[in-house]
């Protein structure tokens, strides 16, 4: 199967920016739509932000009020997430998850492959 290992999470201050990667096995990167989605204890999984196969399109939850912008490089295999002006509210697991295709959404049940999380906690 497809792996996605992300890394780049950690403890940082309140107001601090933060890159996360997210490395995709296999030949197939560029037939993939990628998604950020986070999830924090006793909440639901909500997206992010997002990038095309083509790395030419973006795009970031409102409610992230554009700090967190995707990117991805396809010589690579990595898409990241720039997290900017980070606070304590964004404390949660962060995923990298995969869509086979190039068209359709970005919404959890849409994604083919899942990374196992990286945790960002951002302390006060």
């Amino acid at each position: 199967q497809v792996q996605l290992v992300e890394s780049g999470g950690g403890l940082v201050q309140a107001g601090d920016s933060l890159r996360l990667s997210c490395l995709v096995s296999g030949r197939s990167f560029s037939s993939y739509r990628m998604g950020w989605f986070r999830q924090a204890p006793g909440k639901e999984r909500q997206f992010v932000a997002g990038v095309s196969c083509s790395g030419s399109y973006t795009n970031d939850a409102d409610s992230m009020k554009g700090r967190f912008t995707s990117s991805r490089d396809s010589a690579k295999n990595t898409v990241y997430l720039q997290m900017n002006d980070l606070k304590p509210e964004d404390t949660a697991a962060y995923y990298c998850a995969a869509a086979l295709g190039c068209i359709g959404g970005l919404v959890p049940d849409a994604m083919n492959y899942w990374g196992k999380g990286a945790l960002v906690t951002v302390s006060s």
